[in-house]
């Protein structure tokens, strides 16, 4: 039996991670959940969004299935998410987007991996205002580009590359602007490169790729970059294959991994019952594949592909009109299995 860190989340989390543990479990996966808080519900209930029992909880099963928290625009706590990643050293962020039969997008061929170094660029977080006379004048913030971090981000596109069998990576960059920081980041690309001839490179500038996404997404495979690039990147591939609702991610590290959907905690929809769980779900296919629980994974990933492809028990998103929830779709999924 595997022991998880499970944290319920904000707004739409609870009832999507509970969509995701009964699939999980329905699936024969074995599974001791250790639920703990995060997010506004650990500030409502400790005072504190990311509590020091979250933490231990994390550091000693090394595994976490997480639902989405809510973070203040603006003033406000620190993101957890963002604490959470440094805290464990989670560098890889990992977000798949493959089209799905039975969603109402443009394009149907969509399949690439989005690997997004997940601990430095300008979500270092080091940043001040500048003050004259107590008058904030302005603000300044530093972004962090190491060769340390930019290695082993580079490296595991590639491993991940060749385990996959995908025959391309793609390094997203600004160098002809950030000389220094995105100039580092890709001259370290192209050194790595040569240590993988059987996998083809190429670079993009950021504001390139972006136009050449949403034009023929099928030309890109792996794409990696650096932190910023790689958050605006996964969702605008996300939106490429019926948006965020069917998008999960991963954040590894050496000595933890944190499983979870990309998209928000959604309150305007919260306690309504018509969040859709696919993505949370998906995150738990990811986190099966991580532990070695290959069938279950690949069972679970299949169910969901079918009920989506069919159209019927699918929440309002997936279907204008639909008069399914949450529940529903979960139920189905499960049929499926």
């Amino acid at each position: 039996m595997h022991t998880i860190t499970l944290i319920p989340g904000d707004g739409i989390g609870p009832s999507i991670v509970e969509s995701t543990v009964k699939v999980i479990e329905a699936a024969g996966v074995s599974i001791n959940w250790d639920t703990q808080l995060a997010g506004m519900a650990a500030v409502d209930k400790h005072a504190n969004p990311l509590p020091d029992a979250t933490l231990e909880s994390i550091r000693k099963n090394r595994l976490c299935l997480k639902g989405p928290l809510t973070t203040p625009v603006g003033g406000g706590y620190r993101s957890v998410n963002v604490t959470l990643r440094q805290a464990f050293n989670l560098y890889a962020n990992v977000r798949p987007a493959v089209s799905f039969e039975g969603t109402d997008t443009i394009f149907k061929n969509v399949d690439l991996m989005t690997i997004r170094e997940n601990t430095e660029g300008l979500y270092a977080g080091i940043e001040h205002f500048i003050k004259v006379d107590e008058e904030k004048i302005g603000a300044e913030s530093i972004a962090i580009v190491t060769r340390k971090g930019s290695e082993r981000i580079i490296r595991y596109a590639f491993e991940y590359a060749r385990n996959a069998q995908r025959k391309k990576v793609t390094l997203v960059h600004k160098a002809n602007i950030l000389k220094c920081t995105s100039g580092l980041f890709l001259e370290i690309g192209r050194e790595i490169a040569k240590e993988y001839p059987e996998i083809e490179f190429d670079d993009r500038i950021i504001d390139a790729c972006c136009m050449q996404l949403v034009m023929k997404p099928e030309q890109f495979d792996v794409i990696v970059t650096t932190n910023l690039f790689g958050d605006i990147l996964s969702d605008l591939a996300a939106g490429l294959i019926g948006g965020l609702g069917l998008t999960a991610g991963a954040n590894i590290g050496v000595d933890a991994a944190i499983f979870e959907a990309v998209h928000g905690s959604a309150p305007d929809i919260a306690d309504k019952g018509i969040a859709n769980p696919t993505a949370t779900i998906l995150a738990g296919v990811m986190m099966l594949d991580h532990i070695g629980e290959l069938e279950a994974a690949r069972k679970i990933a299949r169910a969901v592909r079918d009920v989506i492809r069919e159209g019927k028990y699918v929440t309002p998103d997936l279907k204008k009109g639909s008069q399914f929830g949450t529940k529903d779709i979960t139920a189905a999924i499960i049929s499926k299995l």
